[in-house]
């Protein structure tokens, strides 16, 4: 054996990525066989064996494998004609089995439960009994859980828990795993059990859950190391927030509202304070004029101007309502002098025009991804001359979706020496084909975008026309290149 295996930092380091192994799918490697090589390396050597199988036990999909230490099942457990079915007829485990069965419990460190098919076999165990001492993280799939069936799980060590709804022993997770810092709630769940379970955790760090009460809120804003929150339902619900007070969440960093009412996340911005939030995300199924309108100043006011970098918006339907006005939007937004991402889909269009462009360009110096989706057609203010003009002010910029009337060429790129190399993605609205000139459209797109290679087309429009420009950007490369490169990335153009 090489001595360089007897440091026990080379060794840990080289478990590590053979636990680890990059393109996994791509050269066939598995869990099991993973598995079967920390086994093979404790057998190996007395050097390797315990190290090994720390590795092996560490992270566990169920109690299978616990269970196969038990002398009296391993045969039925590991027998391919009753894998999926010897427990129902076994009895539960004796005290001496129970030794057996904790004999590896220890080193786990990851646990998924995915059912409760075992849990009969464990009734026997005293409760005190710590079974998984050192658990760091637990996913629990169980549904329909009893009382009873969590008491194993939930050792003071555990750090990350991920539940499909809130079980009633976990209401006081927070006294019993007072160290926990990352909950995830996936279904609904009872809004009262979600709250007094929220409200026992005082270290979160992040959470992501179905929506609580105003208490629960008010409790978070005072937890000192909460760094995200994620609300989120599959349905839109009615969810009114009563006797909100004024919370400051010191150092929140994201904010994400997903399926709830308008009227909450506008009630949650004007009753909070985040002098430290980077990132705000709200999807919802329905967003009305008026609750854009005031969902956008609300978040221009929320006091995170120094520090606010992404901002997502978006509804999945649109409304019945019809009007010739423009959202306000893109001039509520520059106030965040930080920001990097902005995107907004919310079925109204999006007023934007050569002046405001240019001002929000330089006012987001930082600026690497600004997409406004159009879902109406309506005519475009914006000039090739106004986007080459703004796009000069954010070198760093990578994805852009705009309006941009393709009609009017009013600009010469073999005129220009402006080339914007850092742009990959960009979309834009454009009028019908009869009237646009698709070789000027694709001189244009070759001269200065040279990162941009294909125009596509995403959601309707004029089909033919991109295809006539995609033509001509393609004459255009041959004439420079011997072969496409294969570098470049796609770029679409998305029609109205």
């Amino acid at each position: 054996m090489h001595r360089a295996l007897l440091v026990s930092e080379i060794l840990v380091q080289i478990f590590i990525d053979l636990s680890q192994p990059l393109g996994s799918e791509t050269f066939g490697w598995s869990l099991s066989s993973t598995r079967k090589s920390f086994a093979s390396l404790a057998l190996t050597c007395t050097t390797f064996h315990e190290l090994a199988m720390d590795f092996l036990w560490s992270n566990m999909h169920g109690l299978r494998p616990l269970l196969g230490c038990v002398t009296r099942l391993h045969s039925a457990i590991y027998d391919p004609k009753s894998k999926y079915s010897w427990s129902q007829y076994a009895d539960p485990l004796t005290e001496h089995e129970f030794h057996q069965f904790l004999r590896h419990s220890a080193r786990v460190r990851h646990l998924i439960i995915p059912a409760s098919n075992y849990f009969h076999l464990l009734t026997a165990l005293p409760i005190e009994t710590c079974v998984f001492p050192n658990l760091l993280s637990l996913s629990w799939l169980v549904q329909r859980t009893e009382i009873g069936d969590l008491r194993f799980f939930l050792p003071p060590t555990l750090r990350r828990c991920s539940v499909s709804e809130v079980p009633l022993d976990m209401k006081y997770i927070g006294a019993r795993c007072p160290d926990v810092e990352e909950f995830t709630v996936h279904e609904d769940t009872d809004r009262a059990q979600l709250s007094e379970t929220l409200r026992s955790c005082k270290r979160l760090r992040r959470l992501q859950c179905p929506p609580f009460d105003s208490a629960t809120w008010m409790h978070l804003s005072t937890i000192p190391t909460l760094l995200e929150v994620k609300i989120s339902t599959p349905r839109t619900i009615h969810y009114p927030l009563d006797n909100l007070d004024f919370a400051t969440f010191l150092h929140l960093t994201t904010l994400s509202l997903s399926g709830i009412e308008a009227a909450y996340a506008v009630a949650i911005i004007q009753h909070s304070k985040f002098p430290s939030l980077k990132e705000f995300e709200m999807h919802v199924c329905v967003l009305h004029w008026a609750q854009a309108e005031q969902l956008f100043h609300a978040l221009s006011l929320c006091k995170a101007s120094q520090t606010l970098e992404r901002i997502n918006i978006s509804s999945r339907k649109q409304t019945q309502e019809h009007t010739s006005d423009s959202l306000t939007a893109v001039r509520q937004f520059l106030c965040f002098k930080e920001l990097r991402t902005l995107g907004l889909s919310v079925h109204y269009p999006i007023y934007l025009d050569d002046d405001l462009l240019f001002e929000a360009m330089t006012t987001w110096s930082h600026i690497h991804s600004f997409q406004l989706m159009n879902w109406y057609p309506s005519p475009a203010t914006l000039t090739f001359r106004g986007l080459f003009a703004a796009l000069r002010l954010c070198p760093q910029l990578q994805e852009l979706q705009v309006s941009v009337d393709a009609r009017n060429i009013d600009i010469e790129p073999e005129v220009e020496s402006f080339q914007h190399t850092s742009l990959r993605i960009l979309t834009v609205d454009s009028c019908e084909l009869e009237v646009v000139n698709v070789e000027a459209v694709a001189r244009i797109i070759y001269s200065m975008l040279p990162a941009v290679s294909q125009v596509m087309c995403s959601n309707g429009g004029v089909p033919r026309l991109w295809y006539n420009v995609n033509k001509h950007l393609e004459m255009l490369r041959n004439k420079t290149y011997s072969a496409p490169d294969p570098c470049i990335t796609e770029v679409a153009l998305t029609l109205s």
